[in-house]
């Protein structure tokens, strides 16, 4: 491989590690989206609530703003309350969320998840193991593991939004107003880098093409 192919190829990896801390910093987190409900009275209690793929967390503040009808300056104030969902901790309780979502919806975009970090490993030992005598070719399975992994975190953000959707739509909960946050910032921003960092990486790994009429691929000169 040349020194400009390789140069591109390091650039390229580098992105895609951006790209891996990101995707690893929005799984673990929890503040995907930020609910809060609609005040009428300035002297009401706030119940905002954020969660993630694993867990929610409530907070509860007396509201003594006149002119603050919704939570979400709130939101990181106050006492929290935070427990994993029912269906991946079967001691903590989290009714709300089983009661106004389906749990297919959250176990379906933490299952997708978990499989976009798989391809992210097995692309990075596929690209470390790249870095030997003559193993460029291992360059072209890790550029499809993490454009995989790039296309799951994608399906997992919109799995997540539709719960979000379906949670707010419930009559069962006070909450009518929302906004997405920095974890699920993180997630959209991964996706990118992953995606777009594994087509540039098949791109870049692919053999030189023929530069005359009558070779062909074969019979081109090998890089060096």
């Amino acid at each position: 491989m040349s020194q400009t192919k390789t140069l591109k190829v390091r650039v390229t990896l580098f992105f895609i590690l951006v790209g891996g801390v990101l995707a690893m910093v929005a799984v673990v987190t929890d503040h995907w989206a930020l609910l809060s409900p609609h005040l009428e009275h300035h002297n009401e209690t706030c119940e905002a609530a954020h969660f993630g793929l694993w867990r929610i967390c409530t907070t509860r503040v007396a509201v003594r703003d006149k002119e603050d009808k919704n939570c979400e300056r709130i939101t990181l104030s106050g006492e929290k309350n935070c427990s994993y969902f029912r269906h991946f901790n079967p001691g903590e309780s989290s009714e709300i969320f089983e009661f106004t979502t389906q749990k297919e919806y959250s176990i379906s975009a933490a299952a997708i998840a978990i499989f976009s970090l798989g391809f992210i490993i097995v692309g990075s030992i596929c690209a470390f193991l790249s870095f030997g005598n003559k193993r460029d070719y291992l360059l072209r399975p890790a550029s499809m593991f993490y454009a995989f992994a790039g296309l799951c975190l994608i399906v997992s953000v919109e799995v997540m939004r539709q719960s979000v959707k379906r949670m707010i739509d419930s009559e069962d909960t006070v909450w009518i107003e929302y906004y997405y946050s920095w974890s699920f910032a993180c997630a959209c921003a991964a996706f990118t880098l992953l995606f777009l960092g594994g087509l540039f990486l098949l791109l870049f790994s692919l053999p030189r093409m023929p530069q005359n009429p009558w070779e062909s691929c074969m019979d081109a000169e090998p890089e060096h």
